[in-house]
């Protein structure tokens, strides 16, 4: 791995990168930690904290979406299997689909659920669908199902960067940070 010819995504594809990995993370944790808290004022803050988290992770991944259209990645090394190409390309795709799948499911899951959803408490967001409990119940279902699904493609994901890393010894994980080139 020579450092001086490791084809690097762009700091703001870095940073963005990093970024949502962390209120990712961070949301899926704060996620699995309310659910199971008894009802009372703590409760309500750490899901509005949890929705803020979404509203931007949202709007995140819109931007890095724009990022990503108008600006190329670095092309796979050159031994990487055509399959290898293949399940990596759709394993993004999918990862940013669920970016946008999932606090958009949130965001119906409380409209359904007659919660508003209010950005960092000051800016009111619309309801997306009227009231209607039992479709609430059925979206935090299919809510949750998407967060265990982005679970599992992020865990793919880190073992593939991983794998190529410290066995393959090739530059995919370097590209992505920057740090680990060897001097």
């Amino acid at each position: 791995m020579s450092s001086s010819s490791v084809a690097s995504y762009t700091r703001i594809a870095i940073s963005l990168h990093w970024l949502m990995a962390l209120a990712i993370i961070g949301a899926f944790c704060v996620g699995l930690y309310m659910v199971d808290l008894p009802f009372s004022p703590q409760k309500l803050q750490i899901y509005s904290w949890h929705k803020w988290a979404g509203v931007s992770i949202f709007a995140l991944a819109l931007i890095r979406i724009v990022w990503r259209l108008t600006h190329r990645p670095p092309e796979p090394p050159d031994h990487m299997p055509r399959w290898q190409r293949a399940v990596a390309e759709v394993t993004h795709n999918l990862l940013y689909v669920l970016m946008l799948a999932i606090p958009f499911s949130g965001w119906l899951m409380s409209s359904a659920k007659g919660v508003p959803t209010v950005w960092f408490g000051v800016l009111p967001l619309p309801d997306l669908l009227v009231r209607d409990v039992e479709l609430g119940k059925q979206l935090a279902s299919v809510h949750a199902a998407l967060n265990y699904t982005l679970a599992a493609l992020v865990l793919a994901h880190v073992g593939a960067a991983l794998k190529h890393h410290l066995i393959e010894r090739d530059t995919v994980l370097v590209r992505m940070l920057p740090l680990l080139r060897q001097r």
